[in-house]
């Protein structure tokens, strides 16, 4: 297995997609490392020599934000939406969604479990 950004890539898939498994690179991005890096997409990933892995690493080192570093941006970026109260932060807070989707049916990833509100029975009424 060739191992890239401290991540193993798939040996028996083509490089163009076994690139994908590195957080914050997607097919796209795949394709314009691999021909900056002058490499086949369409070869398999145990084919690759040394020096192709090396090309690529560079590429990746030199214009992309991958891995932990991607992962760190994110955070502050939210973190930094949080500290300014911005509304976008406070959704963020609440664990609600940003971006405008409807909350009253949907957002159950975002909600978490469904929660019932008040007592789930109605008190019976006395007789007179």
């Amino acid at each position: 297995m060739a191992r890239i950004a401290g991540i193993n890539i798939p040996n028996e898939k083509r490089v163009e997609v076994s690139l994908t498994y590195i957080k914050g690179v997607g097919l796209t991005s795949s394709q314009k490392i691999l021909a900056e890096a002058g490499i086949d997409p369409n070869l398999r990933t145990k084919d690759l020599t040394e020096a192709d892995i090396t090309k690529i690493r560079g590429i990746l080192d030199k214009k992309h934000l991958i891995e932990g570093d991607l992962v760190r941006e994110v955070t502050t970026n939210i973190k930094r939406l949080k500290d300014t109260g911005s509304y976008r932060g406070l959704r963020h807070k609440a664990g609600l969604p940003t971006r405008g989707q409807r909350t009253k049916t949907n957002a159950r990833t975002k909600k978490g479990k469904k929660v019932t509100v008040g007592s789930g029975r109605k008190k019976a009424v006395a007789k007179t």
